[in-house]
């Protein structure tokens, strides 16, 4: 089964990435690191992406981003070859976005698919290893060889053709979010509702509801927290130290270097009050 790993991601901007960890916004940082930050995110997640060698890597952004300032950040990644294409969304909602983005690749299960299934992940996944993505491809490939794979998959090229099966993986993140999602082109599944309803369900609840009432084959990942918040960064700062020196003597792991090199530029630490006595 051929596979695409799409990162999805604003392009980095002053006063628009980032803006909760901002002074402004109660947060820490000036608007100029909190983008620099959000810079090493995502340069770590291309490099994870790309070393989970379980399909080509693809960029996905912003439709009013600027694609020259992005190129020039992507000399930066590891193996700047290894992404094959870089493509704006086209606008409209948070939904509207993401469908775009995979839609561009599955192509409705046609025969002018890009791939047979896709991989979706965020631009602020310090903790993101190639193993969580490996795993995401092998749960996929497992569901979409099932009988409920097949019983529910879209009728298509894919599925009439090559009898590829309905799937769908998620990895959670934080108060009801996901940061990982990967399906087939045969499964029956939109963006729409997701991110943005009327009747407060999270994200994470109205893609189980989606699952649920199609009857699409569901597994979940490794939980991959994002970065949205100063508790978030807080909490994250010392999973990047445990990462950064378990990769010294573990080749599966790839440190977020650089992450890790913009918050030791920015001076910061991660600290607990103390027990009372």
């Amino acid at each position: 089964m051929k596979n695409i790993i799409i990162v999805f991601t604003k392009v980095p901007k002053v006063g628009d990435t980032k803006t909760r960890l901002t002074e402004k916004r109660g947060g820490i940082l000036e608007p100029e690191e909190a983008m620099h930050l959000y810079e090493g995110l995502l340069l770590d997640v291309i490099n994870a992406s790309v070393a989970a060698n379980c399909g080509e890597v693809k960029i996905c952004y912003n439709q009013s981003g600027d694609r020259e300032y992005l190129e020039k950040l992507l000399s930066g990644v590891t193996h700047r070859d290894k992404i094959k294409d870089i493509y704006p969304d086209q606008g409209g909602s948070f939904d509207e976005c993401m469908q775009y983005a995979t839609d561009y690749v599955l192509k409705n299960g046609s025969k002018e698919r890009l791939a047979d299934s896709v991989i979706v992940v965020g631009g602020d996944l310090p903790s993101l290893q190639p193993g969580i993505l490996q795993d995401v491809m092998k749960k996929i490939e497992r569901l979409a060889a099932t009988d409920r794979g097949h019983a529910v998959a879209l009728d298509c090229d894919a599925k009439r053709e090559e009898n590829i099966g309905a799937a769908l993986v998620e990895g959670a993140c934080q108060e009801g979010g996901f940061s990982i999602i990967g399906y087939t082109c045969t499964t029956p599944f939109t963006f729409a509702g997701v991110f943005y309803n009327m009747t407060g369900v999270t994200t994470l609840d109205m893609t189980v509801n989606k699952a649920a009432e199609k009857k699409i084959p569901m597994a979940a990942c490794e939980m991959t927290p994002d970065i949205d918040i100063p508790i978030d960064l807080a909490s994250m700062i010392p999973v990047l130290r445990v990462l950064e020196l378990a990769a010294i003597d573990d080749e599966t792991i790839i440190a977020p270097v650089n992450t890790i090199r913009i918050l030791n530029e920015l001076g910061l630490e991660s600290s607990s009050t103390p027990p009372q006595r």
